[in-house]
């Protein structure tokens, strides 16, 4: 069996699959994310490791599944956080995740030493405050205490896999989402480390995703609750895991939309793909030589659970259920009602850690479905800026497959088919597309699978939402609306307060 962990942003997906990497069961265990003025979103490592410990012993007594039945563990995790461990690889502090982005101040100095166009071209990516190099760099000025315990800067799973191995390293997929990496030599950019004022020796050693790392030592083997020396797989960051758990991997796969809390558009391709604009950004593919174009919103789910919490206090998934229903038998794109969803900053299209949140063309008529159905349509609107980065660069968005826990929804798929003028489909591994890639992973890396192929063959299609040409030419008549509402809101976010 293959025993795989998610590390996302609400808690550990644990999935167990057979040796040819069908899922049998999943189990989530989740964490709290402490929110605070100023961009400040943390977790603590040891919530991290504690989830999947719990996961892992939940799953395997539910499935009556005996620890030395287990072959090999795999991992996936958020990316672009920043992990500082002392020499014994202990968290000095809590975690800076993804969307922290308090780090403004270190990216501006960066960028007077390295112009974004250099760092673009260098990592992939645009220089910004959501990624590690700017978040260690926050730590150093203003934790001078802890920074001077720190002796290394990982990501979630790279921590966790430290902690069942005792040997810390990384991928080429987390590596790429920490702004410090090369993609053109495959090593930490040293011009970009200098900048930084950051030493080389603080990052992790880079190895292929498929790497055993090691064995459960014997030390934590029953906090865990599986066999000394069970191998453990290091695997990749979520968004390329994802690509494998959609079957995205390789150019002829089309492209994927991820639901989550964080939500995205992305596709493999043989090289990164750089836009004029800088809307877009390339990480490296778990699957070695490949990348993935993506362009990723802060707040995409994450928009819907926020309006369901607001309208319907303690929110749950029926609650939603009956939100979404509302709003399928409520306009709003048609009505010029429009949401903004920058609820925490942004990143693609707009690159603004300061942007915020706004419902715009609001009437007395409007209620609960309205805002619901706005909310819907301005997550969709965002990532149609994104697909049409794309396709400016000259890439085929063609088919699209639709995962994580927003894809669930019908309506929504259906909007976003109607918006990208192209299929959208989904496939019954929804919830556990990115612990399907990490499983996936673990078996090549374990000599159980050939090679990350086999992921298209794990999961089929269960529902297919085809565009109605109207319903496209009604979004496409709203975008440039849509973007001049953030255009007209843009100089009044309040900068640098959170």
């Amino acid at each position: 069996m293959i025993l795989a962990h998610d590390l996302g942003t609400t808690g550990d997906k644990a999935s167990l699959h057979t040796d040819d990497g069908h899922l049998v069961a999943a189990v989530t265990v989740g964490y709290p994310t402490r929110y605070a003025p100023g961009g400040v979103v943390e977790q603590d490592p040891e919530d991290w490791w504690r989830a999947c410990c719990e996961a892992t012993r939940r799953l395997l007594a539910e499935t009556g599944t005996a620890p030395d039945q287990v072959a090999v563990v795999g991992l996936s995790g958020q990316m672009m956080g920043a992990v500082l461990l002392d020499r014994a690889h202990r968290p000095v502090r809590p975690a800076l995740i993804w969307a922290d982005h308090r780090s403004s101040a270190q990216a501006d100095r960066i960028a007077r030493s390295v112009p974004v166009e250099d760092t673009y071209a260098i990592t992939g990516h645009r220089l910004n405050p959501t990624y590690s190099l700017t978040k260690v760099a926050w730590v150093r000025d203003s934790e001078p205490e802890a920074f001077a315990r720190t002796t290394a800067v990982c990501q979630a799973k790279d921590h966790v896999v430290a902690r069942l191995t005792g040997e810390l390293v990384t991928d080429p997929s987390d590596a790429s989402s920490t702004n410090a990496f090369d993609q053109r030599t495959g090593t930490w950019s040293g011009r970009l480390l200098a900048a930084a004022d950051l030493d080389p020796a603080l990052m992790p050693r880079v190895v292929p995703s498929a790497t055993v790392v090691g064995g459960v030592r014997a030390a934590v083997a029953e906090e865990v609750g599986l066999l000394a020396g069970t191998p453990v797989v290091l695997g990749g960051g979520d968004g390329p895991m994802a690509a494998v758990g959609a079957g995205v991997v390789t150019p002829e796969d089309g492209a994927y939309l991820y639901l989550g809390s964080s939500s995205w558009v992305s596709f493999a391709a043989t090289a990164p793909l750089h836009d004029p604009g800088m809307r877009t950004m390339t990480f490296n593919h778990v699957v070695p030589g490949l990348f993935v174009p993506t362009a990723t919103m802060v707040a995409g789910a994450g928009s819907l659970q926020w309006v369901g919490e607001v309208l319907e206090p303690g929110t749950d998934g029926t609650r939603i259920s009956a939100l979404l229903a509302e709003a399928a038998g409520a306009t709003a794109l048609d009505d010029h009602l429009h949401f903004l969803p920058h609820l925490l900053g942004e990143r693609s299209p707009h690159w603004e850690p300061d942007a915020r949140g706004a419902f715009l063309g609001l009437t007395r008529a409007h209620g609960r479905g309205h805002l619901v159905r706005a909310v819907l349509e301005g997550v969709v609107l965002n990532l149609l800026t994104c697909v049409q980065a794309f396709r400016d660069c000259g890439a085929d968005v063609g088919q699209v497959t639709a995962i994580g826990g927003g894809a669930r929804s019908d309506l929504w798929l259906q909007l976003f088919a109607d918006a990208f003028g192209t299929p959208v489909v989904r496939r019954d591994v929804v919830d556990e597309a990115n612990s399907l890639g990490a499983a996936v992973v673990a078996g090549v890396g374990a000599g159980l699978l050939d090679d990350v192929t086999a992921a298209r063959g794990l999961a089929r299609e269960t529902a297919r939402f085809e565009p109605s040409l109207d319903r496209t030419e009604a979004f496409a008549a709203a975008l440039p609306r849509w973007s001049a509402l953030y255009r007209a809101l843009e100089p009044t976010f309040p900068r640098g307060d959170g």
